[in-house]
This record gives structure tokens, C-alpha cells and sequence, in this order.
């Protein structure tokens, strides 16, 4: 399986918006909720935890687009990819959709949220499944794992 090589950069469809990591993931996922299969336009969308400040946009304008909620998902103005997510109150890191990168052939969700609303046919290789979200006290012992397994090069990446 081929693993993240930092920093690794990417952008949008069209190439207006590129942006770089430098940083490892905290945490992969697969989101199954209804919100994020309109969105998406599939049975689920795909996200990378990166810390904030291993995250940068590096060329053009990324715009608000979904909801315009407290949550803030990041488009391409012009071919309106769906790129990025800033979630409210979690200042701390962005959620990278991993096709923006230009390899994302290291890529594979750990963990799965909202299947309550998944598609019935729609499987992931997610190592833990969720009905909704993990409670917030959960996520130190899933970022450990996470961690632990990228490095080591077993189902997380």
C-alpha cells in the first residue's frame, strides 16, 4: 500500500485552487451522513484530520459553499470542488478531502461515522463504525490508534 510522502500538495479539479500539507493525519474517515452524500454526490464522503497549522491553500481563493453554516465547507469558485472543511469550534485542524490531494492512493478511512443514514449496499474497510459521531472523550484513543498503525503501515495507511 502506497503511504504518505509530506509535504504533499493538491488541488482542485481544475488546478485554480492548489494547497499543501506538511503534516500526518490525525485521523481518517468516511462520513455517511445525508448532508455529505448530497454533497458529495456519492454514498459517502471521504476526510483527512490535519492539523491546522500543517495545512495551507497556496494558490487561489477558496469560497463557502454547502450550508454556509457553523461548519465551513471550502469550494473551488470555479469548478466547485468540494475540498475542505473547517468545523466549528475545532480550530485545531481542517478536514482534507484526500482526492484533492494528487496521490491520494495512501488513503483509507479509519473510521466511519453516521451509518445510521448509509446507503444499504455502501461498505467501507473503516477500522471503527459509528451510528453517529464518537463522543468527544473517545477520540484521544482513536487518534492513538490512528497514529500508531499510519506509522506502522497496517489498515490506517
Amino acid at each position: 500500500m502506497p503511504h504518505l510522502t509530506l509535504p504533499a500538495e493538491g488541488g482542485c479539479r481544475c488546478g485554480r485552487v492548489r494547497l499543501k500539507i506538511s503534516a500526518p493525519p490525525l485521523l481518517t474517515m468516511a462520513c455517511h451522513c445525508t448532508g455529505c452524500q448530497s454533497m458529495s454526490a456519492s454514498a459517502y464522503s471521504l476526510s483527512a484530520a490535519i492539523p491546522s497549522d500543517g495545512f495551507e491553500v497556496t494558490e487561489g481563493e477558496p469560497v463557502i459553499g454547502g450550508l454556509h453554516g457553523a461548519s465551513r465547507h471550502f469550494f473551488c469558485p470555479h469548478c466547485m470542488s468540494w475540498m475542505f472543511t473547517r468545523p466549528e469550534g475545532l480550530d485545531w485542524f481542517v478536514n482534507l478531502r484526500p482526492t484533492m490531494l494528487d496521490d491520494p492512493g495512501w488513503f483509507t478511512p479509519f473510521v466511519e461515522t453516521w451509518t445510521s443514514e448509509k446507503l444499504p449496499w455502501a461498505t467501507t474497510p473503516a477500522v471503527h463504525s459509528y451510528a453517529a459521531l464518537p463522543a468527544m472523550e473517545e477520540y484521544e484513543a482513536l487518534t492513538a490508534e490512528f497514529a500508531k498503525d499510519f506509522v506502522t503501515g497496517g489498515s490506517a495507511g
